[in-house]
């Protein structure tokens, strides 16, 4: 009996003891500046930059895109793939390598069709 009793204890105490962890991805909170009414597009923080700015995508299915920045002659200097979640997509963009000069930037899905596009000026 005194064994059975030990053991429920060890037992009990050992399943109090362990950690358990539960994994809940974080929500991005999207600011008011960074809200895309529309099911896809991409939307940048403020149209005046200067080393980095904020952008939001925004998907309706998960999958990879393309965002290109374009200069003013309307030729791309920029260009990364990356792969988007549905829904809000938070994201920085960096743009201290960039003259001061007047640009757009667009978002493309993988057959080149764009789903989107917003101008900036860096200052």
């Amino acid at each position: 009996m005194k064994k059975i009793l030990i053991v429920a204890l060890l037992t009990i105490g050992f399943v109090g003891c362990t950690k358990e962890e539960v994994f809940i991805e974080p929500t991005q909170q999207v600011k008011p500046e960074l809200q895309i009414q529309n099911s896809v597009g991409i939307k940048l923080e403020t149209p005046f930059v200067t080393s980095e700015v904020s952008m939001n995508i925004k998907m309706e299915t998960t999958g990879s895109v393309t965002v290109k920045i374009f200069d003013i002659a309307n030729k791309v200097v920029s260009k990364e793939t990356m792969n988007v979640k549905a829904g809000d997509n938070l994201l920085k963009v960096y743009t201290s390598a960039l003259p001061s000069s007047g640009y757009r930037i667009g978002l493309f899905d993988v057959n080149g069709k764009q789903l989107g596009i917003t101008d900036f000026n860096k200052l």
